[in-house]
């Protein structure tokens, strides 16, 4: 019998599109969307440590305009930054029912100023029970931990459990320490999969 719901946020309950972000940065630097594009992603190690809380929100913001070659100021950064998010309405929804029957644990890699914007702009989402988040526990999916603190806030074993999340490797992490997973894309049926798991959400 399943007792807890385990999920991921981003690309699951809420889309994100970080190239908002890119194009916004772009009226900032003299690199088209590409570009902006290429330099974060061999600048990764930035992102991870900020989601991690090893770099303030100050810090990130000097080292990502420095890599770009960008002229902003820290809030028009930051505004740009966090506003890549929208809710992903059929999932939402069936969150919104487990929750009747189901404890629900969300654990998400993610940084305090985008999460401090998320809470605010979609405070209808803020559901769960309990949250597991990179910057607070200072561990990032798919490392064991992260699971692990998991599982105490679900009150349940393993096997009594479900995480869905929409990376291969975090669903691989979860099922090393026996937690079934479901790999989400946007062309996956949740309900069907959650009902082949043993989730009832009507």
């Amino acid at each position: 019998m399943k007792r807890a719901v385990i999920s991921d946020l981003g690309r699951v309950i809420l889309w994100f599109d970080n190239k908002i972000f890119y194009r916004k940065m772009t009226a900032y630097c003299p690199l088209s969307v590409d570009e902006i594009r290429g330099i974060v992603h061999k600048s990764l190690e930035f992102v991870e440590l900020f989601d991690l809380a090893r770099l303030t929100p100050r810090e990130f913001y000097e080292r990502v305009i420095a890599k770009l070659g960008a002229k902003v100021g820290y809030n028009d950064f930051m505004a740009a930054y966090v506003d890549v998010f929208s809710v992903n309405p059929p999932v939402f929804e069936i969150m919104q029912k487990l929750k009747e029957k189901y404890r629900l644990i969300m654990v998400s890699n993610v940084d305090v100023v985008r999460f401090g914007f998320i809470r605010k702009r979609f405070p209808e989402i803020m559901i769960f029970d309990d949250y597991v988040l990179s910057y607070e526990l200072g561990v990032m999916k798919p490392d064991a931990e992260i699971y692990r603190v998991a599982l105490e806030k679900a009150g349940a074993p393993p096997a009594e459990c479900v995480f869905i999340d929409d990376m291969e490797e975090n669903i691989e992490g979860a099922a090393a320490l026996g937690i079934p997973g479901i790999l989400y894309r946007p062309e996956t049926d949740l309900g069907r999969e959650l009902g082949g798991l043993g989730l009832s959400i009507s």
